[in-house]
Parts: structure tokens; sequence; C-alpha cells
């Protein structure tokens, strides 16, 4: 029986001398529910079902009048990773998201109880202003969520969200619209900002 091939889908991986790769990831995160997603963007596969991109192409397209909810977080306190699972051949991706907020208000706290006990999905977007995707329609999303009230008078409050999604890559890319309560934000833009009337810098959320 003849062995069978596969059209080889390997790539060469350069990186310039002298190129900055900025770390971090931005202040402002997004999150909706599985429920309120009708279709997801693709990834885009070979005959053999492999993946040929990690970036999504595509939107995600949510049910009628709902939008992406925003979380504002301390960047320098939070962090996006990945790291392998399983076995061969049948190992996947286990993407972790670290989200500090400073709040442990009202706000907040209904927060918690809502993302512990939804299957969700997380759009971060990065200091060089490209959005991956914490969360996958094939595999349930965790997030739980801590909060610290502080300890003494020069203590500090948190609520922190922590997530793991088992996907096939790093956090894929996305590269889609984005459809907030402010406006759509069109994440393929390099500077993406909120479609709003009046100053688009303007910061909306709570302290």
């Amino acid at each position: 029986m003849p062995r069978q091939t596969c059209t080889p889908i390997q790539r060469s991986l350069a990186w310039c001398q002298g190129t900055p790769e900025l770390p971090g990831i931005k202040r402002r995160l997004y999150y909706i529910s599985k429920d309120q997603i009708v279709s997801w963007p693709t990834l885009t596969r070979d005959q053999n079902g492999r993946l040929t991109s990690a970036a999504y192409s595509g939107n995600f397209e949510l049910v009628a009048d709902a939008t992406w909810k925003f979380i504002d977080i301390l960047p320098d306190k939070s962090q996006l990773t990945s790291e392998a699972q399983g076995e061969y051949p049948s190992m996947t991706q286990l993407n972790k998201l670290t989200a500090v907020h400073p709040g442990v208000g009202v706000e907040a706290s209904a927060l918690s109880a809502y993302v512990n006990n939804c299957d969700c999905v997380y759009l971060v977007e990065t200091v060089r202003n490209k959005f991956r995707v914490v969360g996958s329609e094939k595999w349930q999303v965790k997030s739980t969520v801590a909060q610290d009230l502080g300890q003494g008078a020069t203590g500090t409050t948190s609520t922190t969200l922590n997530v793991e999604a088992t996907d096939e890559c790093p956090a894929p890319f996305y590269q889609g619209k984005i459809d907030t309560e402010d406006g759509i934000i069109y994440a393929d833009q390099q500077q993406a900002q909120p479609v709003v009337d009046g100053d688009p810098d303007e910061d909306t959320a709570d302290p």
C-alpha cells in the first residue's frame, strides 16, 4: 500500500535583527457570551484540516442588539500567554488570560458573578494594535474571578479575571469588526478607534 503524502505547509520564520517586539496588552478588552454569537469567523485550512493561518477571516456576527462589552484593566498587571497541552497527534494550545481590574464595587462584583458561570469569548488588543481571540467555538471557556479588597492603609484593591481557553493555535488574530456599545471598531485598522459621536479618544469607562 503506497504511503500517503501531504502537501507541505511549513514556512520559514524570519526575524530582522533590531526589529522591536513590543510586549504587553492594552487597557481595554472586550467580552461576550457565546450564546450571543450567531456565526464565527473562520480559520483557513488545507484539504487535510490543517491550519494554514493563525488569523480569522470574516466577522463575529451577533444576535440582534447584542454588543461586545468592555473591561478596563491594569496593563502592567495583566498578561496573555499560551502553552501546548495534550499528546501527539492531538495537541492543542491552552490560552491563558489574566486581567486585573482595579475596582471591587457593585459593577465589578456583578461581572464576577456573571462570567464565573458563563461561556464567554474575549478580544484582547496588544500594544501593536492587533486583536487576539481568547475562546474557541469548539471548546468551553473557563473564566474565574478573584477579588481583593486590600489590606491596611497602603493596600490595593483588585478584581482579577483568569481565563483558560483551549484552541488550535495560540490566541488567533482577529481582523474583523467589533460591534461595541460605543460603536463599531474595525480590528484590521492599525489604530482601532470606536466610531462614536464627538471625540473618538474620549474614555467612557468608569475610573
